[in-house]
């Protein structure tokens, strides 16, 4: 397993990236990982600053020769998306991710992988560690809690680097650099309901919607993958349609930057109904499948006898919460009008909790332009109000802007084409980065992005590319021997 993966070249890359991931380090409990950070930089005998949010910075000098050259930020994140398969026992707050080798690719047994932003941790720490690699003074900047709110780059004071370039290593494009990116603000509608005891005369049903991909809830949103709470929301509203079906519960999706893969829910119906109830579901479910069969191979639908449930919703609570949810908009909102290909605004509808009594439905909504993410989270807001809920907007985050003047893109470019023959993708992403927060506080700092090629992020499918691994070490030690003079 983890021993295959520290013989892959470049090994100083591989076997730092395996001894991060023998460290738990989901987001928002990264304790062990920043200590990890921490005895690594000690261990080093160099300078070494946690901040008071959790941020860990550690200090190396110049090599020989390239004192007169500006100080970079290597930047890239500690936490990691915790997704797992259904089937697949793994507690990510004890365990270490177990890795294998499969082909040209680095997978994870049943979880997500961590190489996004392992891959970029371990090669900062692979620079940090070497005695031969040239590099100008390096500020290596780890921050926590990237996936679920940013909160680490968000706490970062100003003064505290002094860096002129900062490098994020976050891209998961090897043909990319970066250079913005979008903003992101979390949508959360709730509210309370009264429970009614279930009628005698109903069934219980457990629905279940599951083997969809998911996915990065930007990265892969113009994709038009299958979102498991809009496909179950779509069998509960057919059920209650022509079969008055009664929900009693509903859990689905996880994450509220993952593309939702699962979704399980209890319901009730009619006894009278029952063989017409199911000869519906099979069709129906037969219908969905067929229309998602070329991006949602595995998608499966399922409607199985269970327990009659004690409780179910209020019906008119119900009919507002499914009218809602196939109301509020899921997936690409609009395309940028400046940059070709490039989702502009989008929405992801993660998570759909219904049970005892109460309601959450999140949603992360983003956008490269300020005044449209608004927009968009207004449209959802008046769309979950209008069923009685109460909408709060949180972890707001700005876009950051491309600079396509700054003197480390125009190094970058050069470099990129002159190992690879032929140039770079120079773009911006709908994936959430670090860089426009960072930019808040440190203005004047250019900023670029770029890194491995990675597959499936935030899902258990994550696996990181071997030869992109290869192309993008050679590339990050170009770069440093070229950081421009003072």
């Amino acid at each position: 397993m983890s021993k295959d993966v520290r013989a892959l070249e470049p090994k100083a890359l591989w076997n730092k990236f395996a001894d991060l991931n023998e460290v738990p380090r989901p987001s928002k409990k990264e304790e062990r990982v920043i200590q990890f950070m921490k005895d690594f930089g000690t261990n080093l005998g160099l300078e070494v600053i946690e901040d008071e949010v959790g941020n860990v910075i550690i200090r190396k000098p110049a090599t020989a020769g390239m004192e007169n050259r500006k100080t970079i930020v290597m930047q890239s994140h500690l936490d990691m998306v915790h997704q797992k398969n259904n089937d697949t026992t793994f507690d990510f707050d004890i365990q270490g991710i177990e890795m294998y080798v499969d082909g040209d690719w680095v997978r994870a047994k049943g979880t997500t992988l961590g190489a996004d932003n392992g891959l970029g941790v371990a090669t900062i720490m692979a620079v940090l560690e070497s005695e031969h690699i040239q590099h100008p003074a390096i500020e290596a900047l780890f921050t926590i809690d990237e996936e679920t709110g940013m909160t680490g780059a968000k706490g970062l004071k100003g003064g505290l680097l002094t860096g002129d370039i900062l490098l994020n290593l976050d891209t998961e494009e090897d043909d990319e650099i970066g250079v913005g990116c979008a903003g992101g603000i979390d949508v959360t509608a709730r509210r309370t309901y009264k429970e009614e005891e279930t009628p005698e005369f109903k069934l219980g049903y457990k629905v279940t919607v599951k083997g969809l991909q998911g996915g990065h809830s930007g990265m892969d949103i113009i994709k038009g993958l299958g979102n498991a709470n809009k496909i179950m929301n779509r069998v509960l509203f057919d059920g209650f349609e022509n079969f008055g079906l009664r929900i009693s519960e509903i859990d689905g999706g996880s994450l509220r930057n993952a593309i939702p893969r699962e979704s399980n829910a209890i319901v009730a119906i009619d006894a009278v109904h029952k063989d017409a109830f199911e000869n519906e579901m099979d069709a129906l479910a037969t219908l969905i499948k067929t229309e998602n069969k070329t991006l949602e191979p595995n998608l499966n639908i399922s409607v199985e006898s269970c327990e009659l449930p004690e409780k179910i919703m209020d019906l008119g609570v119900q009919e507002g919460l499914t009218r809602a949810l196939y109301a509020a908009l899921n997936g690409v909102y609009r395309m940028s009008a400046d940059i070709e290909g490039l989702v502009e605004t989008s929405n992801n509808i993660a998570r759909v909790i219904v049970k005892d009594g109460e309601i959450k439905i999140g949603c992360l909504t983003r956008s490269s332009v300020e005044s449209a993410k608004m927009d968009l989270a207004n449209a959802l807001r008046a769309t979950f109000e209008l069923t009685g809920c109460e909408v709060e907007f949180s972890g707001d985050y700005p876009g950051w802007t491309p600079n396509m003047d700054a003197s480390i893109l125009k190094v970058l470019s050069s470099l990129y084409e002159k190992l690879n023959g032929e140039k770079a993708h120079v773009a911006a992403c709908h994936a959430g980065l670090e860089c426009g927060i960072l930019g808040q506080n440190y203005p004047d700092m250019e900023m670029i992005s770029f890194g491995p090629t990675i597959r499936g992020a935030h899902s258990p499918d994550e696996r990181a590319s071997i030869s992109s691994a290869q192309r993008y070490w050679k590339f990050v030690l170009e770069i440093l021997k070229e950081i421009p003079k003072k």
